[in-house]
């Protein structure tokens, strides 16, 4: 029986991952910290196929050195000491801020005087680990927004669907902001492919198209009934559409539509 590593297999990500690779007959291992600690003191038994799924997102900026242990530290440990057959490190689509692309091999602007860029900065902190590991295997997926059961209120989307459960919906950020989403079963059985069989060392992993705040609130609104606060002198926030060519040509992946799931979203939302 293949054997897989779930690191950060807690989260919400890391939870839909190992139900998936159960069911796919695999033999999956979720350590707590305590469990990998103890290890990598002897790391006699490979991991197998590693998922590097730990991280923060929400509160980095409240906690900045537990975000550097969590995409950083940890992270060279486990390159540097643990036996493995593959280690695929999620990242995300955020190292995009400022680039004026979003291919993958595209060049990225960060500035350390800021602090809200710490998470890009740790992030890509850990993507140049990886690639400084001269193992093929050794891969990185940047993950968009990932949406789905159990994603809980901290992320904005799951904050929505909550505030249209009961009755209205403040929105703190512009109407016309736009971010990418993507399912997180589209996401969890995109990452298995790529451990498993990826040609190359980075992908993005996201649906490739764009939703607005005001597509959410409308449909939210037509749905529930919740009634709306909107700020209009917010600042916008616009995000260039991800380009997913690579995983398409490589893999064939056809993300499904957000938009069309939506009730299903808030339908799990509340449960």
């Amino acid at each position: 029986m293949n054997r897989c590593t779930v690191l950060g297999g807690q989260g919400f990500i890391g939870r839909h991952l190992t139900r998936y690779l159960r069911g796919l007959g695999y033999e999956v291992w979720v350590p707590d910290r305590e469990a990998l600690d103890d290890y990598l003191k002897m790391p006699e038994t490979t991991l197998g196929e590693v998922f590097y799924c730990i991280g923060l997102t929400a509160d980095f900026r409240a906690r900045p050195f537990d975000t550097v242990r969590a995409h950083v530290s940890l992270l060279a440990d486990v390159l540097e000491r643990a036996r493995f057959d593959s280690l695929l490190y999620l990242s995300s689509t955020r190292v995009y801020a400022q680039a004026a692309s979003t291919a993958v091999d595209e060049s990225l602007v960060v500035n350390a005087q800021n602090p809200s860029d710490l998470y890009n900065l740790s992030k890509l902190m850990g993507e140049s680990l990886c690639a400084s590991v001269a193992r093929d295997s050794v891969r990185i997926a940047r993950l968009s927004n990932v949406l789905g059961p159990e994603m809980g209120t901290d992320c904005f989307v799951g904050q929505l669907l909550k505030q249209a459960h009961d009755g209205h919906i403040t929105l703190l950020s512009h109407r016309e902001s736009v971010k990418d989403y993507i399912l997180v079963d589209d996401v969890v059985s995109l990452l298995a492919r790529i451990a498993r069989s990826g040609k190359m060392r980075t992908y993005n992993v996201a649906s490739g198209a764009n939703i607005s705040h005001a597509w959410w609130l409308d449909q939210l609104q037509s749905l529930t009934g919740c009634t709306l606060q909107v700020d209009d002198s917010a600042e916008r926030h616009w995000f260039a559409p991800i380009d997913i060519g690579r995983v398409i040509d490589e893999f064939g992946f056809k993300p499904r539509s957000v938009q069309e799931n939506l009730p299903e979203l808030l339908a799990h939302s509340v449960l």
